[in-house]
């Protein structure tokens, strides 16, 4: 029985083009999942767009000395093509400037006012006088309190990277006009979170425990534990949104209140197009809506939108949100501050006709239960010596032999061995556990189970060796080729979903279009004759090509030029710097400070926390355990032993539920890593004092 399935993949932010990263967490696994769910002959709604709105695009209009809008129409077209020209399979990909969703997220938001579900709150904010607005965190520019730079925004400061709020700077400026604001009072709407906690709490702690992914279960959780508060829906800004409500002029949307909105409006404008209804794939509740995110949308797509669909009150929930984390690149964050991804865009131009060879091996490094890395050493290795070596050559011998023994005709198979008959079993068992892997989100191991298909193609043709049979037993080797026919046709099918190009390719050379019934993932799943004999095959074509060094090269060395420009702009920080010198205090004051030389002794990951990490600590005085933000600098395997310098009378601090008492004392070097306070003397005892 047909099932109808609503799928989304986030909407990428269109201030910047998409890189390997958003590929890896959302849009592959999501085009993966989709299409099988085609495959099956499920109603599928494959939905995206460009989320448009937000304080970022309007500061990059203003760097850029242009519009929002002109923004947003030059990286929608980036992203749109580049997703269309990788194969990502949309149903519909919208964006969120467009009039469908401005009157589907201002109904939305009306429907809550209405309701009375928002809490209104006055508060006083920075307004610019002489623009005549108030002015977003980013819009305000002032003197960092914590080490004087004086070009520290209102959200952060970039050269020490403190949290910051805009009221907190010294002598802020608007970058509007260089005018000093003012304080002025304005209201806002908020969704009061803590409302939907006990909601939340039975829906997803209770009734998904066991089916959604830990990384997603646990951060729930914690937000959960942590308690919900209200969260703001409506800001002072002229990008986005107008809010529709008497007295809320010069306000807009919140872009994390619209942005999953568009959601629903990309799925109405695409039912407008096809002439369907668009109300059962959002509120028929035997629809499975299902959200591809990354790892930083838990929270809005877990917690946030739930609720706001649970305050709405006609629209179901998802069944699942199957978040990935990060992927790494060459062994560093990516970043695009720092020029560190592949832009898929251009990959597209240095790699043509090779979108499949990026999607296996993204699908291959899937982030799905921890970090992991894309290296073009691993990119090229999975290239030649699996796609090219082990799918590639199984698919051209067998077009090869058929071409040479039978002239592209498909033979009749004879009596079947008991190594026949198991062929034809694997193939089936094969392709459900596809199926079992793609349904529990496991795409990693999916694609091994389809690559194992092509394996047995390669290890059959290996054992029988038709071309030593040929001469003396012709009647075998149709039945041999038959059956080698019969996997190729398999693999046709099953890697629609992961190598959808190598498929299309595939099904051309088995000359799919001329079968009376053409096989689908059904035949495949039960039937042993997937390709009918006497059937003629079209003209054998390489799948895929080796990728030789020097293309590889070319993209090392691009990152590496990122990598020194990081380099020198660091360095180039770093000279300027140097904070100021803290106001004067009495050896009396020191001297309260108890510092000891203490011991590593055991180290731990905080669970989920990405930055902090557990110390047992040797401090000559106790063992103590000892929380520290270090996570990101240091493997906990490689510090066990390490002499450190302890803060040991600090005060006792609970953090993530473990308490810390005492603190390491660490100092930063210029690539943002911490590095130990630590003698460098010999025999220097644990709980020896620092004076």
């Amino acid at each position: 029985m047909s099932e109808r399935y609503t799928i989304t993949a986030a909407l990428p932010y269109t201030n910047g083009p998409i890189h390997i990263g958003h590929l890896a967490g959302v849009y592959v696994p999501a085009d993966i999942f989709a299409r099988y769910q085609r495959l099956k002959n499920n109603d599928v709604a494959f939905i995206c767009g460009s989320d448009e709105h937000g304080v970022a695009i309007s500061i990059k209009a203003k760097k850029e000395g242009t519009t929002p809008k002109q923004i947003i129409d030059k990286y929608h077209k980036i992203i749109k093509d580049s997703l269309h020209d990788f194969g990502i399979s949309f149903d519909n990909y919208s964006r969120t400037s467009l009039p469908i969703h401005y009157q589907t997220a201002s109904e939305f938001f009306r429907t809550l006012y209405d309701k009375g579900d928002f809490i209104e709150e006055t508060s006083q904010q920075l307004y610019d006088e002489q623009a005549g607005q108030f002015l977003a965190d980013r819009f305000v520019i002032g003197t960092c309190p914590k080490c004087g730079n004086e070009e520290a925004y209102g959200d952060q400061c970039e050269r020490c990277g403190s949290s910051l709020n805009a009221t907190d700077l010294i002598n802020p400026k608007s970058t509007l006009t260089g005018s000093k604001p003012v304080l002025r009072e304005t209201k806002h709407w908020f969704l009061p979170l803590q409302n939907y906690s006990e909601f939340l709490e039975k829906w997803i702690i209770e009734g998904h425990k066991n089916d959604w992914k830990p990384n997603v279960y646990g951060q729930v959780k914690s937000w959960l534990d942590d308690g919900l508060r209200p969260r703001a829906v409506t800001r002072d800004l002229d990008w986005g949104i107008p809010v529709p409500v008497e007295g809320a002029e010069g306000k807009v949307l919140y872009v994390w209140f619209d942005a999953p909105i568009g959601y629903i409006s990309s799925t109405k404008e695409w039912a407008a197009r096809v002439g369907k209804d668009w109300e059962p794939y959002w509120k028929d509740e035997k629809t499975k809506l299902i959200h591809f995110i990354g790892k930083d949308n838990i929270v809005f797509h877990c917690v946030i939108f739930p609720a706001m669909l649970k305050a709405e009150g006609s629209y179901i929930l998802p069944e699942n949100v199957p978040a990935n984390e990060f992927l790494n690149l060459e062994g560093n964050k990516l970043s695009t501050s720092k020029n560190w991804a592949v832009w898929l865009n251009e990959y597209l131009e240095d790699f043509p006709a090779q979108q499949d060879t990026l999607r296996y091996v993204i699908t291959a490094n899937a982030p799905e239960t921890k970090d992991n890395d894309f290296t073009w050493r691993d990119f090229q290795a999975r290239n030649n010596n699996e796609l090219v070596a082990i799918y590639g050559n199984f698919i051209n011998r067998v077009m090869v032999l058929t071409e040479k023994y039978y002239k592209g005709v498909v033979p009749t198979p004879h009596e079947l061995t008991k190594e026949d008959q198991e062929v034809f079993a694997q193939v089936k068992e094969l392709t459900q556990k596809i199926e079992q892997s793609l349904e529990r989100y496991r795409f990693r191991e999916a694609q091994q189970e389809l690559m194992n298909i092509a394996r047995l193609g390669n290890k059959y043709l290996a054992d029988e060796e038709p071309w030593k049979r040929i001469k003396e037993d012709p009647t075998r080797v149709e039945t041999i080729m038959y059956i080698a026919l019969h996997i190729a046709t398999a693999l046709a099918v099953t890697s629609e979903p992961f190598l959808p190009f190598t498929s299309a390719k595939l099904k051309q050379m088995l000359n799919f279009a001329t079968m009376s019934k053409a096989p689908v993932w059904e035949d495949v799943l039960h039937s042993d004759s997937l390709i009918p004999s006497g059937h003629t095959i079209g003209k054998s074509v390489l799948l895929f090509e080796k990728i030789e060094d020097e293309a590889i090269l070319k993209q090392i060395d691009k990152l590496e030029n990122s990598k020194k420009a990081n380099q020198q702009a660091a360095a180039a920080n770093t000279a300027t710097a140097v904070a100021p010198q803290k106001e004067l205090i009495s050896y009396e004051d020191f001297a309260k400070m108890d510092i000891r030389i203490g011991t590593i002794l055991e180290a731990e990951k905080m669970p989920k926390a990405d930055k902090l990490l557990i110390l047992k600590v040797d401090t000559g005085l106790d063992q103590r355990t000892i929380v520290s933000g270090i996570a990101q600098s240091f493997d906990p395997k490689e510090i066990i032993g390490k002499k450190v310098t302890v803060l040991a009378n600090l005060a006792p601090r609970k953090l993530r539920g473990v308490e810390s008492h005492g603190m390491i004392l660490m100092v930063e070097n210029k690539e943002g890593k911490y590095v130990f306070l630590n003698p460098d003397a010999e025999g220097i005892a644990n709980g020896t004092e620092v004076k």
